[in-house]
């Protein structure tokens, strides 16, 4: 899955605000998926950058994983290339 690939919409947090407060969700068949977000607070967004986090579940229903090999917490201040590389590594559990 590539970068542009994310469908991004306004973050939930920040409804009906700036276009920078945004906020994709993707899922997977292993029971994984990821949250790339970019809002006021994020690690990175006065960069223009991203924080993604590991996700459980599906996209009715999830928690934030923090035991992974991936992660451990948020990943901070990401480019897309990085988003990209860890996508890859959730797709992969």
């Amino acid at each position: 899955m590539k970068f542009n690939d994310l469908q991004f919409n306004t973050h939930p947090s920040f409804p009906g605000d700036s276009c920078d407060h945004i906020h994709a969700l993707t899922f997977f068949p292993n029971g994984y998926g990821v949250s790339v977000v970019r809002f006021s607070g994020s690690y990175g967004h006065e960069q223009g950058l991203y924080e993604v986090a590991v996700l459980q579940g599906t996209e009715d229903s999830y928690d934030l994983c923090y035991d992974t090999e991936v992660a451990d917490d948020v990943i901070g201040y990401c480019n897309e290339q990085i988003v990209e590389n860890i996508i890859k590594q959730v797709k992969s559990l």
